[in-house]
């Protein structure tokens, strides 16, 4: 990676612009790199799936849903610690306050490799009894235990090169941090064929080619911040914990853990439903459906890490005319990205499925689950900008309940209820109905509370 400045990103220049260059013009500066990156990064994830399908068998993509839990739960740590500081990094950076940012980049990358050596210890001891819990049967557990073991050995990388590249983002350099992650995808859709396909390793392949690229990425990162472009340096004596910034960091990234948590259980619940009334197949036919909803929030989430450092900044330069323009155009944004799948998986949902596998039990069954799962898909895109504009601005406890509500108080009764009346179809349906109700409950939110940025 080259370690010349990026041309209109040096750190002054950026600052400048992100509290007085047009709102629009900024918010596609920053959210067009990290929609491409997260993109990409899903696009990959849908073709390690389509390698496994066509590779491996039906069995190793219900083994790889299987997964899915314990893959968020992972993620949850992760992004409590870089969420939360790469939102502190833009709020310290508005402020004026360089080295509390430098000290934030120090604490983060503690936090990371504590909580993921943590994770990844705890993972591997307790696996089998915890896929077993998740609903893995004879046919699938082999592949699930086989693709995990080596997610979880290389788990720290994920922790810190996720993390870097966030506080990458928001410190001033979203087009850097954009071809740290297309380095990493291309590492990864290198690899993936060639150990899947050109050594025979299946599904271990897949989850070395991930570990892989997840190294690359956090050596790019790293080195970014130690003779790089970037206004934050790090260096060894900032891994020394400062109890006040980990706090801070604890409690604005607090709500992306909440909700990565709750996924966590709700696919549990899902993944055990499912076996309850469809069986392995079912279990797979989510694979399928979960890459494709994977796909475009990754695509929001990109709409929303642009506005977080354009949100941040105003709101510590007490900007609030800018905050308030900005949420309202990454609304816009991500409506159109989740109308497009909506539209997508409603109109052509066998050749989504078709794509994945050629087995017709399971393509029925993703027909099926995808026509209902995306029904109200369109509303998605509000829900979770809003949540996301809530944390970018230090309002932690906000962002925590829209979070919450959505995946506790509201998919998980649903899950457990609609199932008994409807069978299959009430395990895709309780997803849409929870997501219509936090629809509305943020539309509330941002009326009652969007306005009273100043308090």
């Amino acid at each position: 990676m080259t370690t010349t400045p990026e041309p209109g990103l040096e750190p002054a220049q950026a600052h400048v612009d992100l509290g007085q260059g047009p709102v629009l013009a900024l918010l596609v500066r920053y959210a067009v790199p990290a929609i491409v990156a997260t993109a990409a990064a899903s696009l990959y994830n849908i073709i390690d799936r389509v390698f496994i399908g066509h590779g491996v068998g039906p069995m190793a993509i219900s083994g790889l849903a299987l997964t899915f839990p314990l893959m968020n739960l992972a993620a949850a740590f992760g992004a409590m610690v870089g969420v939360g500081a790469a939102a502190l990094v833009s709020i310290r950076l508005g402020e004026g306050r360089r080295l509390e940012a430098d000290a934030v980049l120090g604490n983060a990358i503690f936090l990371n490799l504590l909580l993921g050596l943590c994770f990844t210890v705890l993972g591997l001891v307790f696996l089998d009894r915890v896929l077993a819990t998740m609903g893995a049967s004879p046919e699938t557990l082999p592949f699930a235990r086989q693709f995990m073991r080596i997610i979880l050995l290389g788990n720290v990388f994920q922790h810190l090169y996720l993390g870097l590249n966030g506080i990458m983002r928001a410190s001033g350099h979203p087009r850097r941090a954009m071809a740290t992650t297309l380095l990493t995808v291309g590492v990864n859709l290198v690899l993936a064929p060639l150990f899947i396909f050109g050594f025979g390793w299946g599904i271990r392949g897949a989850a070395l080619a991930t570990v892989a690229a997840q190294i690359a990425g956090t050596g790019v990162s790293f080195s970014h911040f130690t003779s790089g472009p970037s206004p934050l340096r790090f260096a060894l004596a900032r891994l020394r914990p400062r109890p006040a910034v980990i706090r801070d960091i604890f409690a604005i990234g607090m709500s992306s853990f909440v909700m990565l948590f709750c996924s966590s259980i709700v696919i549990l619940l899902v993944n055990i439903r499912l076996e309850r009334y469809g069986g392995d197949y079912a279990i797979g036919a989510f694979g399928i459906i979960n890459a494709m909803t994977s796909l475009f929030v990754m695509i929001v989430i990109g709409v929303n890490m642009g506005m977080q450092p354009i949100a941040g900044f105003n709101f510590g330069a007490r900007r609030f005319g800018r905050v308030r323009e900005v949420f309202r155009w990454a609304v816009v944004l991500a409506t159109g990205v989740t109308t497009l799948g909506f539209l997508l998986c409603e109109l052509a949902p066998q050749a989504v499925a078709g794509t994945f596998t050629r087995d017709p039990r399971l393509t029925a069954m993703a027909v099926r689950g995808l026509r209902l799962t995306f029904i109200v898909f369109p509303f998605v895109g509000f829900q979770m900008v809003t949540s996301s504009f809530f944390q970018s601005i230090g309002r932690a406890r906000i962002s925590l309940f829209l979070a919450f509500s959505r995946q506790v108080i509201f998919l998980i009764p649903f899950l457990m209820i609609l199932p008994a009346h409807f069978g299959l179809d009430g395990v895709w349906i309780a997803e849409p109905v929870a997501d219509l109700i936090a629809f509305l409950i943020a539309v509330a939110l941002m009326r009652t509370q969007g306005v009273r940025l100043e308090a």
